[in-house]
């Protein structure tokens, strides 16, 4: 019987473990809230006009809260952080909007394109080629011009400008069209 109750104690003493990684003893990472392979289902909401809003900052923080890029971003929850400066914003601004013609590939959540080389000045996906805005191009430092994922979306306040979203940080940048070749 001794050898009985002692068997059971070593089998039990051995299985512990196991059982605690199985529900709960090891700490899974907990879902970011940018990025992370997160797709916004819309672009942003043109910005809220105000009357005689000064120009941005040259200056502007992006970091809302702990551990959020310094870059605009979008939340897991849709909201597009940074993308607030309204239709007024000299950064953007283009004398010949849409000069390069319009992206015709697809533009939204059910288009995500793999980037196949370039950088900011001139990057290409499916044969279609894009420029990130002077302005953004220190927010897209960390992109991987030849494997990240990104998602075009419409800007709502900038004629001639769209948006590039890369899935994998949740930053995204002003982008021109510049054509297929």
């Amino acid at each position: 019987m001794k050898l009985l109750i002692g068997l059971c104690a070593v089998s039990i003493s051995m299985a512990l473990p196991v059982l605690a990684q199985e529900h709960g003893g090891e700490k899974h990472a907990s879902k970011p809230d940018v990025g992370g392979g997160y797709i916004p289902k819309r672009g942003p909401a043109p910005a809220k006009a105000a009357p005689h809003a000064a120009p941005p900052a040259a200056q502007h923080t992006y970091v809302d809260k702990v551990n959020h890029p310094e870059a605009p971003h979008v939340h897991t929850n849709g909201q597009w952080v940074g993308h607030d400066t309204g239709k007024d914003d000299p950064h953007y601004h283009l004398d010949h909007p849409w000069e390069h013609g319009r992206f015709t590939g697809g533009i939204g959540k059910g288009h995500v394109w793999r980037l196949a080389g370039g950088g900011p000045s001139r990057f290409g996906f499916g044969g279609f080629f894009f420029s990130v805005a002077e302005f953004d191009v220190g927010f897209c430092a960390g992109w991987l011009w030849d494997s990240d994922e990104i998602v075009i979306y419409d800007d709502p306040d900038h004629v001639g400008w769209y948006l590039a979203y890369n899935t994998r940080l949740g930053t995204y940048v002003h982008v021109m069209y510049l054509g297929t070749s």
